[in-house]
């Protein structure tokens, strides 16, 4: 049986790509083996939003080719599209393949497998304008699924690489998104989480047809329990969205929206799309029309031109806006990108100091987030036995307000969806008690249903 490795640097959205392309390979009748064994193809999934990122990248596609000589290295990716050149340039590399086409890529290594001709398969991806069909129908994790429904970003934000290695927005067919949500409940998922490089622009390149929309639509898919949102800026949270966010049972209490910096002339430096004010004013209206909503936001710290006072007074409206959490980034140096040519960057130190200001400050809101929740009953699907102290009848999961919550359970209980009282807030992690399995409730009132029935009318047997 021929043998496949992968290595997936970056973004969620890498990984799911990593996951697409492992099914291209596994119905060709690959086994899928460790990156640190002997294969017969390597495939490196790459990054390129820092110039980090590229360096990994390259590190990695030596160490396979040293690994095994007579391999076919194939690497796909942002790094892959932005610089096909400079990876084909690498000893032993056969295949370049950027963030399109790859579902061709079978037809690819076979060829090379026959010829041994290295191949740079990389377009302009400036000029696509299709979503690039490549479904996951099984993930490692049982209780979520991922379902990538947009590609690319129209933005263009100084600080970004992405519209040049992802081409701009592009958006799934809903028929097909709906169809694989409904294969994915039918393969025991409950949460399905939409992602996409900016998934907000779903339906940007549509007629009469948004995320909106879409989520209406997934709202009546038969046995889906949550629908969560990857990420989506402020700016696409309209009037219809909050109706849905709010009336959809479904529809999880928890959204994250990129802040980047809380500082108005930052932010027109970074070409965000927003002011501190429209975006408070965004939180606020969330706030009200979905009590407890947890909003979870990323942050640049120390992007060129940030000074002392703009850094604090960002800290201030952070602080203000009590988030749930905080990705907090030093900024990254992008070649390529007008924020890398900036003058007045800022010195790594003094943004080391920032990050570690804002990290603090992130893990306070986390806590105070989470006391509020002291006491109150909420749903959870378990994923897993508790990592902190695996064996000790501890289980974990997140909430719908996306609150890691431990609480004590056998672990036949991951994936079904529970209902636990919380008794103790922490940073990173919740204690809870186990009130009741609203999935075992429901199988009882679904045979219940059944017995009455039968009893009602007993020609329902015979027929």
């Amino acid at each position: 049986m021929p043998t496949v490795a992968f290595y997936t640097l970056g973004c969620k959205v890498n990984f799911y790509d990593t996951e697409a392309i492992w099914q291209l390979f596994k119905n060709e009748g690959y086994e899928q083996v460790d990156f640190e064994s002997t294969a017969d193809v390597y495939l490196i999934n790459t990054c390129t939003v820092t110039n980090t990122g590229d360096k990994k990248s390259r590190q990695i596609i030596r160490r396979a080719v040293r690994r095994n000589p007579d391999a076919v290295i194939a690497v796909t990716g942002c790094y892959a599209q932005t610089s096909p050149a400079e990876i084909m340039a690498i000893e032993g590399v056969d295949l370049v393949i950027g963030t399109q086409d790859r579902d061709k890529i079978m037809s690819f290594v076979d060829q090379i497998q026959d010829d041994r001709k290295p191949v740079n398969a990389v377009r302009n991806i400036m000029k696509t304008r299709d979503f690039e069909e490549l479904d996951v129908p099984d993930f490692s994790d049982r209780t979520r699924a991922f379902l990538k429904i947009q590609e690319g970003c129209n933005n263009f934000c100084t600080f970004c690489i992405i519209p040049w290695s992802r081409g701009l927005s592009r958006s799934r067919d809903s028929h097909s998104v709906i169809e694989q949500a409904k294969q994915l409940v039918a393969s025991g998922y409950k949460e399905i989480v939409l992602t996409g490089i900016h998934t907000g622009g779903y339906g940007d390149d549509m007629e009469n047809y948004n995320l909106t929309s879409l989520l209406w639509d997934l709202d009546k898919v038969e046995g889906l329990e949550r629908i969560r949102i990857s990420s989506i800026e402020a700016s696409q949270i309209d009037d219809a969205m909050i109706d849905v966010l709010n009336r959809s049972s479904k529809m999880c209490r928890h959204l994250h929206i990129p802040l980047q910096a809380g500082e108005d002339s930052v932010l027109k430096r970074m070409r965000r799309k927003y002011t501190t004010e429209q975006f408070a004013a965004k939180i606020k209206r969330l706030h009200e029309a979905m009590p407890g909503v947890a909003i979870t936001t990323d942050v640049i710290v120390g992007f060129p031109g940030e000074t002392e006072e703009m850094f604090e007074s960002g800290y201030r409206f952070m602080e203000e806006l009590g988030f749930a959490e905080m990705h907090v980034f030093p900024y990254s140096k992008r070649t390529g990108t007008p924020a890398a040519r900036m003058e007045d960057q800022v010195d790594e130190e003094v943004k080391n100091e920032r990050v570690h200001k804002l990290i603090d400050l992130s893990e306070r809101m986390q806590l105070q987030y989470a006391k509020t929740f002291v006491g109150e009953v909420l749903d959870v699907i378990p994923e897993r036995d508790y990592k902190g102290a695996p064996g000790t009848g501890l289980i974990m999961g997140y909430t719908d307000n996306y609150i890691q919550v431990v609480f004590e359970g056998s672990e036949s209980l991951v994936g079904k969806l529970c209902r636990v009282k919380v008794t103790e807030a922490g940073v990173n992690e919740c204690r809870a008690t186990l009130v009741r399995v609203l999935d075992d409730e429901r199988a009882i009132m679904r045979e219940s249903d059944v017995h009455s029935f039968v009893l009602e009318r007993p020609e329902a047997i015979r027929a």
